[in-house]
């Protein structure tokens, strides 16, 4: 029994230096690592205001900030100290209180764009004539050890993502996304076998005195396979602040349109890193711009005021776009040109008999008469805003009133 007693007291002791060691480490090297590892993972100046551990080797960050990408008011890390002696980023939990991270999207450079069309599995790649020797250099650069992060719960609060994407119009355009909520459950960056579960909510303010969006997404994922499930809605879009996406194909000027929102949802399940999203785009409220006194309707706007009837004929009383979206998990992939596509193939279903006999009689006016068949014809006038309405309407009545 006294054996066991020593046993005991000699492994309490050793826990308890463990302890004081580790805390003094913590105390006194504990900044310098974090900054070090963060500025490895993001090749990127990092600074933190304050620097503190807690009891039971937890470590509180003040005015953390990531040159150029990210700032927080606090940072709570509770770490694993097996895993950060041997060089890993390993926490058991971290809180992160007010955020701000800022993301954008630039174009792609030609050279990405070349390197990715060679990649493709259908083409072949370009030989290289074994006569052409490289260049011969004075030193090969090495490879550098990838930084293996693991993270059991991640807690968000508070939170601002400013995404600017500069692929679209003259300035690109800027979307916040703010009052973010984030749970992120078993992250790992290497490969691993485990289900990394997240949920996040979130509202996004468009211009002054408009009503603020709201979006939610939560679901599950598995990095090393490649597998995801998740659901993902975004309600209230102001469609007219979103105009740069478009805006090669709409005039909303012409149109008339002051103010459109809508509603998105999205059904997301993904496979061996092959994405299929099923959409759901509903409008829910459009408000026109008044004509003035006097002034004549523009053909564009005549047009719109068309389609949104034949929309809402077609889904009693709703404007209603459901397509579905194929991508790739890490590197996925969505733009305006499918909810272009979705139309195009909506109204060219219609034409085609996919809709009910009766709804096609109710559809107004002369749309479906000989004057617009073809429902090419209408989307191009539609799509283009008002450029060609009036040339297209005019070949499409000179054609039906030679046949009838």
């Amino acid at each position: 029994m006294k054996t066991w007693k020593k046993i005991a007291i000699v492994i309490a002791i050793l826990l308890m230096v463990t302890f004081v060691a580790s805390y003094v480490f913590l105390s006194f090297r504990g900044r310098d690592i974090v900054v070090q590892k963060l500025t490895e993972f993001t090749h990127r100046k990092v600074t933190i205001g304050g620097f503190h551990v807690r009891p039971i080797l937890s470590m509180e960050l003040k005015n953390l900030e990531i040159e150029g990408l990210a700032k927080a008011e606090s940072v709570s890390i509770s770490p694993s100290i097996p895993y950060l002696i041997f060089g890993n980023i390993a926490l058991n939990g971290i809180k992160i209180i007010k955020p701000e991270i800022n993301v954008e999207r630039n174009p792609r450079k030609p050279e990405d764009i070349i390197a990715s069309q060679l990649n493709q599995p259908q083409g072949t790649p370009p030989t290289i004539d074994s006569s052409e020797k490289a260049p011969q250099t004075s030193a090969t650069p090495q490879k550098k050890q990838p930084l293996y992060v693991i993270c059991k719960n991640l807690v968000i609060r508070d939170g601002k993502v400013n995404f600017t994407d500069h692929t679209v119009g003259n300035d690109g355009i800027k979307i916040i996304i703010k009052d973010i909520n984030f749970r992120l459950s078993n992250f790992y960056t290497f490969p691993h076998s485990g289900v990394t579960s997240f949920d996040l909510k979130g509202r996004i303010p468009w211009l002054k005195d408009h009503e603020e969006g709201k979006i939610s997404l939560e679901g599950w994922l598995n990095f090393f396979k490649k597998d995801i499930q998740a659901a993902l809605k975004i309600e209230d879009i102001d469609g007219v602040y979103l105009r740069p996406y478009y805006a090669a194909w709409v005039n909303l000027e012409k149109a008339r349109i002051e103010k459109a929102n809508l509603n998105f949802s999205s059904d997301i399940r993904g496979l061996n890193n092959n994405i299929t999203a099923e959409c759901h785009l509903e409008l829910t409220d459009i408000v026109r711009t008044p004509l003035e006194a006097g002034a004549g309707e523009e053909k564009a706007a005549k047009i719109t005021d068309k389609t949104l009837e034949f929309f809402r004929t077609l889904d009693k009383g709703k404007i209603v776009l459901n397509f579905n979206i194929r991508t790739k998990l890490d590197r996925p992939e969505f733009g305006f040109d499918n909810i272009k596509s979705a139309f195009e193939t909506k109204v060219s279903g219609a034409y085609a008999g996919r809709a009910k006999v009766q709804d096609m009689l109710a559809l107004p006016g002369k749309l479906l008469d000989g004057a617009l068949k073809n429902a090419r014809d209408l989307l191009d006038a539609v799509l283009d805003g008002a450029a060609a309405v009036g040339n297209k309407i005019k070949m499409s009545v000179n054609a039906a009133m030679g046949k009838k």
